[in-house]
C-alpha cells in the first residue's frame, strides 16, 4: 500500500501542489483563489482531448436513447437477444458504450491529489515538498479577492458548485417526444432515471462540498464551466458533420 502511496504523491499530488504553489508566487497580486482557477483551466485544456472524446460518446449515447428503448422494448423477455440487438446497434452507429468512461475515471485521481492540496497545502509544513526549482513563498494566504476564504468551507460556493453541475448535466439530457412517453413504458422509465440523475447530481454535489474546502468547489465550478462551454463547441461542431451513411 505504501508504493501506491509514494506513486501517487509523486505522479499527482506533488505535481499538482508545485503548480499551485508556482502559479500563486508569481501570478499578480499573490490571490489564491485566482492560482486554483488557472491550475484548474490549465488542467482542464491538457484534458481537452479525452474529454471530448467522452462528450461526443454520451452524446451520441443520449441520441440513441429512443432506438436503445425500442430494443428495450421488443426483447424486454429476452435478453440475450436484446444484448446482442444493442451490440450490433452500436457496431452500426460505431459508438464504443464505454468511450466516456475512460476519460472521467481519470480525472477522478485529480480530484482525490487536489483534495490533498487544499486540504493539507496550506499547512506550512507542506512547503517541504516543493520542488527545488520552485522558490518558497513562506505562507499561503487561502484568501480569494480578499473576500472567502478558500481553505474553508463554503455553502454559498458548494451551492453555485451544484448549480453548474445541473447545467452541465442538462445539456447532456437526451430530450423525448410526449407522445412516444405516453405509449412506451420502458420510454417512461427511462425518462425517469434521466430525471433523477439530472436533479441529484447537483444535490450530491453540493452535499459533498458541503464541508470541505471552498478552494474545491471552485475548481468543480470552474471544471463545469469550461465543460459546459467544450459542450456547446461540440455539439455545434455535430450538427453540421454529415450524416453517417
Amino acid at each position: 500500500m505504501d508504493f501506491f502511496i509514494n506513486i501517487f504523491n509523486v505522479v499527482l499530488y506533488q505535481p499538482l501542489f508545485n503548480a499551485l504553489v508556482f502559479l500563486y508566487k508569481y501570478l499578480p497580486g499573490h490571490d489564491f483563489g485566482i492560482a486554483v482557477i488557472v491550475l484548474t483551466l490549465i488542467i482542464r485544456f491538457l484534458l481537452y482531448p479525452l474529454m471530448t472524446q467522452s462528450i461526443r460518446s454520451q452524446k451520441a449515447l443520449s441520441d440513441l436513447q429512443p432506438k436503445i428503448q425500442e430494443i428495450q422494448k421488443n426483447y424486454k423477455n429476452d435478453k440475450n437477444k436484446q444484448g446482442q440487438a444493442m451490440m450490433e446497434l452500436y457496431k452500426k452507429e460505431k459508438i464504443n458504450p464505454f468511450g466516456g468512461c475512460l476519460p472521467l475515471l481519470i480525472q477522478l485521481p485529480i480530484l482525490i491529489a487536489l483534495y490533498r492540496v487544499f486540504w493539507k497545502g496550506l499547512q506550512s509544513e507542506q512547503l517541504s515538498n516543493l520542488y527545488s526549482f520552485i522558490p518558497s513563498p513562506g505562507q499561503i494566504n487561502p484568501d480569494f479577492l480578499g473576500i472567502i476564504n478558500l481553505g474553508s468551507a463554503s455553502i454559498a460556493l458548494a451551492i453555485l458548485a451544484g448549480i453548474t453541475q445541473f447545467v452541465q448535466t442538462k445539456m447532456m439530457t437526451p430530450k423525448f417526444q410526449k407522445t412516444q412517453q405516453s405509449k412506451d413504458q420502458m420510454a417512461k422509465f427511462s425518462d425517469m432515471m434521466q430525471k433523477q440523475m439530472l436533479y441529484l447530481m447537483p444535490i450530491f454535489t453540493v452535499f459533498i462540498l458541503w464541508k470541505l474546502p471552498a478552494a474545491l468547489a471552485v475548481y468543480w465550478i470552474i471544471t463545469a464551466l469550461f465543460s459546459i462551454a467544450q459542450q456547446y463547441l461540440i455539439f455545434r461542431k455535430m450538427e453540421y458533420e454529415p450524416a453517417k451513411p
